[in-house]
């Protein structure tokens, strides 16, 4: 597999696997997966040649780290890069208390604490270093300080104050310390990413599904600000949470939720053009944002082998340049997206 090698400070740099594995599947989002078979996905994803493994104490309130810990115990660690997030504790509380309910099932009693605190990302960051059994973490994400996770700018405002005040400093020390190579945020919206940007001296973002086939608003501002300062992209959620890979179908998932008419309608654009070209959909999904420069990796993540080995295969598929053009006539995407 491909990879491509961030150095922003040159501190010798990060070497990311173009196509990475996105961990909360195995934190039993949305259905309980056993052990066994989340190893083996682990294991499928490394078959593949993915090298990047990004994680967070939410994903399975701890699950998705323990369940890292015994994959990568066999493993070189300088043969791969990991990332984990900090801003939240878990703590221990009775079954019925505990985060997360109908979205993550069979985990540990755990409920989540938001902490952005120097304390807090210091106490994030040992926690994660024990759950997952390693000596070291490549980069560490501040988690979800945006308006979908708190419920409004003026919550996710007070969470980003919060911890440019406090958090921030603990990653910018662990990084200047060499501790970590890099630090970030993992953000559901570019806005806030921006702002992040603007207040700091970030080194990277998980954008998740902000930057896709189906949407480049951040090509307003954000990237443009990424591609000036040299900020990488990491891309989670390719697929806008389902609906490009599986289409407009009716029931089709965008954004955690079922997709509403506009989107279906546009996702049904943009795959006639796809079609025209005898590319499928899902290619055409995973392999775009690869195309812009800031971004470094695609984590798609995947619940069982098949998905990985899936993933890793669409990247071989040979699109054609005009079918980006055929795109951007027919307004099914910004005119300036990067597309060679």
């Amino acid at each position: 597999m491909k990879t491509r090698h961030f150095d922003r400070i040159g501190n010798g740099g990060i070497s990311f696997t173009e196509l990475g594995f996105g961990t909360a599947p195995l934190g039993n989002l949305y259905r309980a997966v056993s052990d066994e078979d989340a190893n083996a996905t682990l294991e499928a994803a490394w078959a593949t040649g993915c090298r990047y493994y990004d994680t967070a104490p939410l994903y399975g309130l701890g699950l998705s780290e323990t369940r890292l810990n015994p994959f990568l115990r066999g493993k070189k660690r300088d043969d791969y890069v990991l990332s984990s997030k900090v801003g939240r504790i878990m703590r221990a509380c009775p079954p019925e208390e505990r985060t997360g309910i109908g979205k993550f099932f069979d985990t540990p009693s755990r409920r989540e604490v938001y902490d952005y605190s120097y304390d807090g990302v210091m106490r994030s960051f040992e926690a994660s270093l024990e759950r997952l059994g390693v000596d070291r973490i490549d980069i560490l994400f501040v988690h979800d300080v945006d308006i979908f996770t708190h419920g409004s700018k003026e919550a996710s405002d007070r969470r980003i104050d919060e911890f440019m005040r406090s958090g921030y400093y603990g990653l910018l020390s662990l990084r200047d310390q060499g501790v970590i190579k890099a630090f970030g945020g993992g953000i559901n919206e570019w806005q806030v990413a921006q702002t992040l940007a603007e207040r700091g001296d970030f080194d990277l973002f998980l954008l998740a599904g902000r930057y896709t086939l189906l949407e480049q608003e951040a090509l307003t501002s954000f990237l443009p600000l990424c591609q000036a300062r040299g900020i990488g992209i990491v891309l989670g959620g390719p697929y806008n949470s389902g609906i490009l890979a599986t289409g407009p179908k009716p029931g089709a998932y965008y954004n955690y939720s079922e997709a509403p008419k506009d989107i279906l309608d546009r996702v049904t654009g943009i795959e006639s053009v796809c079609k025209r070209h005898g590319v499928r959909l899902i290619e055409a999904a995973l392999q775009f944002p690869l195309l812009h420069p800031s971004v470094v990796s695609v984590i798609p993540g995947g619940q069982r082998p098949s998905e990985v080995e899936s993933n890793r295969s669409l990247l071989d598929a040979k699109l054609p340049a005009a079918l980006w053009a055929d795109l951007k006539k027919e307004g099914l995407m910004r005119t300036e997206a990067p597309t060679a």
